[in-house]
């Protein structure tokens, strides 16, 4: 064979070798593995430890039916629907429209003693009073002076920060929703249940995209030691109603009183009637009322006192009075939550601080609930993702939504032991897999390749021997 023919077939080999690697490689030359889009991952299971176990005999005050794991024999109208918002108090509640189930538990609580006679306190926008009784005495024990004679939860353990924001959910709660999911941080959501009924789609997000915790934060925002027992059933139990029906039958298990206001009275209600238990807070930075006419909170006052908090002593642990009320609050966390870390604070959802239970999952807010043994799922669905939007330097209006034009009792208590117990939550790591997954599809497109290389040398041995 002459040099030049040769040649020729030596260049033809290369040329159609050079396609075949060009095939091969070319989907990752150039580019970084994570040059594309991911689905977004979802990187807590939803808690447990917010909601009634099934057996619980609170569920028998909202619905018909024995509970299986698969659901509660109910058809719940889908969150956010006409069918969904019908029924609810669009104010106050009336007391001459309550449930009798409702009545029927508070009147039994009554007879067997386990309801204080207390009257109702008085309030006309400062702290409320008990006429003749003195609200720091075992009889009374108001929360509003600071009574922790109660099994109530005020501290979180030693090193720990329980999570949680008050008022929502509403517009504002957005960027807040966007940071935790993108930061994998729990936490408890105290809702206002009016505000529930007008924000169904920052509920749904709370819910089910971030598998965040709820609890009551009741329905129109009170001083709850002002209303009498009736009163109290309204706020109590739409709230809880509205919870229920719009996650498949589940039933809070933690409240925090509008202004830290309530007393054995109202602490009871909650208890026997609704199985709540109590959640307070150990530190306020008032961020409730950055904005507000002839407030003293400043963003910079504000983050002047998480520093100060976050920096100081762990024992007792922190719970921080937040909320989700407007972008200056909402950007007050976010601030602040990388001082967290590197303080090595050990971040858990307020509802956690009680003990929570470990992990289980469920798609949706009506699909089956089963229990696994690990924090993440093999199954676990992507889930959506929406872009954080930065917080404006203006807060914005709550428009007709409740908690927007209300002060918060300040809270200044005397640091002492956490009894709480908390169930630390970690999340699972996903990097080994998908690097894992990396590495097989680099395999899988390099075996062609070597495949068409050897076949030069080969052929070119060949040609030229």
């Amino acid at each position: 064979m002459s040099s030049t023919r040769r040649l020729l077939l030596f260049f033809t080999l290369f040329s159609v070798s050079n396609i075949v690697l060009s095939a091969s490689f070319g989907p990752l030359a150039g580019r970084d593995d994570h040059d594309h889009d991911h689905a977004p991952l979802r990187k807590r299971l939803p808690s447990t430890s917010w909601y009634q176990r099934d057996d619980h005999p609170v569920h028998n005050l909202f619905k018909r039916g024995k509970r299986d794991t698969t659901s509660d024999g109910t058809n719940y109208a889908e969150v956010g629907s006409a069918a969904w918002s019908a029924g609810y108090p669009e104010g106050k509640p009336d007391v001459t429209q309550l449930p009798q189930e409702w009545v029927d538990a508070l009147n039994a609580a009554v007879a067997a003693g386990k309801i204080p006679n207390i009257p109702p306190s008085t309030s006309t926008g400062g702290n409320p009073t008990y006429g003749s009784l003195d609200p720091m005495s075992d009889e009374v024990c108001s929360t509003t002076y600071k009574c922790r004679k109660n099994d109530w939860i005020w501290d979180a353990p030693e090193g720990v920060f329980g999570a949680g924001f008050d008022d929502g959910p509403l517009p504002t709660s957005d960027p807040l929703y966007d940071f935790l999911q993108q930061n994998d941080i729990p936490s408890t959501h105290f809702m206002i249940g009016i505000n529930v009924l007008q924000n169904p789609k920052e509920f749904t997000t709370a819910f089910e995209t971030l598998g965040d915790d709820i609890a009551v934060h009741t329905w129109t925002h009170p001083y709850m030691t002002t209303k009498t027992n009736e009163e109290l059933l309204g706020e109590f139990g739409w709230t809880m109603e509205i919870i229920h029906n719009s996650t498949g039958g589940r039933l809070p298990k933690y409240w925090r009183p509008p202004y830290g206001d309530s007393d054995n009275r109202v602490g009871a209600i909650a208890k026997e009637v609704f199985g709540l238990q109590t959640i307070l807070w150990n530190q306020d930075t008032e961020d409730w009322s950055m904005g507000e006419p002839g407030s003293q909170a400043t963003p910079e006052s504000v983050q002047a006192a998480l520093t100060k908090w976050i920096e100081g002593p762990k024992n007792p642990g922190l719970i921080i009075l937040e909320h989700e009320l407007s972008n200056y609050t909402v950007d007050a966390f976010i601030q602040a939550y990388p001082l967290l870390k590197s303080n090595g604070w050990n971040v858990v959802s307020a509802c956690q601080l009680d003990g929570g239970s470990a992990y289980q999952n469920a798609d949706g807010d009506d699909g089956t609930v089963t229990h696994v043994s690990s924090v993440l799922a093999d199954n676990e669905p992507p889930v959506s993702n929406s872009s954080a939007a930065a917080p404006t330097s203006a807060p914005t209006s709550t428009g007709s939504s409740v908690g927007g034009a209300s002060s918060h009792a300040g809270t200044s208590t005397k640091q002492t032991t956490a009894t709480a117990k908390s169930a630390s939550v970690s999340s699972a790591a996903t990097g080994a897999t998908q690097s894992s997954a990396a590495t097989s599809m680099r395999w899988h497109a390099a075996v062609p390749s070597t495949l068409a290389a050897g076949l030069v040398l080969f052929v070119s041995a060949v040609v030229f021997a």
